[in-house]
């Protein structure tokens, strides 16, 4: 049964992948690519990875590819233009395609084969993989993880720094300056001399 889940779960991200690069409708092809992440973290799971499929889901599905999608229906992009030339990439496609594949399979060749020889200590069947990762993540990579959230915070820091730089024409709002305000600032009483009747119209 789960061999069958697997092929089902498969075949749907294959058929959402190859949707997210034929379609001609961006948001389409963002709704389809939420699809393939969704299918994508189910076989993580199955295949023992529970944390790469709950990172997959809240990072990707549940906030980047939201945000995406929010912004493809807020600009209304026209992406037909861009889609015209989709025969003439397709051989550099097919190229970069069987590049990554050729290296996945080296990957996971050499990965088990240092596991049969035994370089590669399997894993205790009643350890979780949030807990093993969670475990070597606060012991032996402590530092390089510090060092890594250091980074992504400074990065941060930079790109509102980036955003908040002072524009040429641009206001804003002073809320201590309208706070401070008084009646007399923004109330002025005029006087107006009566209208006085002449040959039965106003003067």
């Amino acid at each position: 049964m789960e061999q069958v889940i697997f092929y089902v779960f498969a075949a749907v991200m294959l058929f959402a992948a190859t949707m997210v690069i034929s379609v001609r409708n961006p948001v389409h092809a963002a709704l389809f690519l939420v699809l393939a992440f969704f299918n994508a973290a189910i076989i993580w799971v199955l295949a023992g990875a529970e944390f790469l499929g709950i990172a997959l889901v809240v990072v990707y599905v549940g906030a980047v590819m939201v945000l995406f999608l929010f912004v493809l229906m807020m600009l209304d992009i026209n992406a037909a233009p861009l889609r015209e030339g989709f025969a003439r990439y397709l051989p550099v496609g097919v190229l970069v395609a069987g590049l990554m594949v050729l290296q996945l399979a080296a990957v996971i060749l050499s990965a088990r084969l240092e596991l049969i020889s035994g370089t590669i200590p399997e894993p205790a069947a009643d350890v979780n993989n949030i807990k093993a990762i969670g475990g070597l993540l606060y012991t032996a990579y402590v530092y390089p993880f510090e060092i890594a959230a250091v980074i992504l915070l400074v990065a941060i820091v930079a790109a509102i720094t980036l955003t908040l730089r002072r524009r040429t024409g641009s206001r804003k709002q002073d809320v201590a300056k309208q706070l401070s305000v008084k009646k007399d600032d923004r109330l002025r009483l005029a006087r107006m001399r009566p209208s006085q009747r002449q040959g039965g119209g106003i003067r």
